[in-house]
């Protein structure tokens, strides 16, 4: 099972970059960052992409109902993003949300010669990402969930006679207390935005079931390896007690352990 490893977009520069250089050190296979609001993700990635060579590079994801695709492309083209190594994340609530994810795809298509990666949670999204994308990302969900929306995917696929797209999984993950109530947190702020809110209903399960929150860095292991078979890669979403390098690369290293 390949492995990535994501952080906060809005994290001082200096955290990005060590934690991008020791996840590509450690053979992590991916580096993400998100698209939080205000915060620039496409910038963040360029930050990590100054300091890195091989590693690929994704954003996780960019709302197509706040940017859309030609700022987008202007973005990448703005932070001198390497094509052949960029995971380009899209996604967009209802309404709308699937003829805007269609559309959106095409266009970022016609002017980028990049993988393109769309957010999926239910069943439509997750068919019409098996359809367009080059990759889908997954977010708040257990594995057994995963190879469900996995099978849905595989449907899309098959329907547009086209070969899968990778599937990757957000997995959030915190060490100790003070990042277990970050986690927390995090969790009731994403329970209640109404699509997410309709994830965990349908999955029967709370936020922090989809989650990794261990006590130390040894029980880090064990809890990835039941993502094994679920998807294509795992993608380690960083929940530090504090923002700082140190906590991110303990992280980093726990999770590859």
């Amino acid at each position: 099972m390949a492995q990535g490893f994501a952080v906060f977009a809005g994290v001082a520069p200096e955290v990005i970059q060590a934690s991008a250089r020791e996840a590509e050190s450690l053979g992590y296979t991916s580096f993400w960052v998100n698209h939080p609001g205000p915060t620039d993700g496409l910038a963040a990635l360029g930050v990590a992409a100054r300091v890195t060579r091989g590693l690929a590079l994704g954003i996780g994801v960019i709302p197509l109902h706040t940017r859309g695709p030609e700022s987008i492309v202007q973005g990448v083209r703005d932070h001198a993003l390497p094509l052949d190594r960029v995971l380009l994340g899209v996604g967009s609530p209802n309404p709308g949300s699937l003829a805007r994810v269609r559309t959106g795809v095409a266009a970022l298509r016609s002017q980028l010669s990049t993988r393109v990666v769309v957010a999926a949670l239910g069943p439509k999204m997750c068919h019409l990402a098996g359809e367009v994308a080059d990759g889908v990302l997954f977010n708040w969900l257990t594995p057994d969930y995963a190879r469900q929306a996995a099978e849905w995917v595989r449907a899309g696929a098959a329907a547009a006679r086209r070969r899968p797209p990778t599937l990757y999984a957000y997995v959030r993950l915190a060490v100790g207390p003070g990042a277990g109530e970050r986690l927390a947190q995090e969790g009731a702020r994403y329970a209640a935005i109404p699509a997410y809110g309709a994830h965990f209903e349908r999955m029967g399960v709370k936020p922090e079931a989809t989650a990794i929150a261990a006590m130390t860095a040894a029980d880090v292991p064990k809890a990835l390896a039941a993502w094994r078979g679920a998807v294509d890669e795992v993608v380690v979403r960083a929940i530090t007690a504090q923002d700082t390098v140190d906590d991110h690369l303990a992280l980093v290293r726990a999770a590859r352990a």
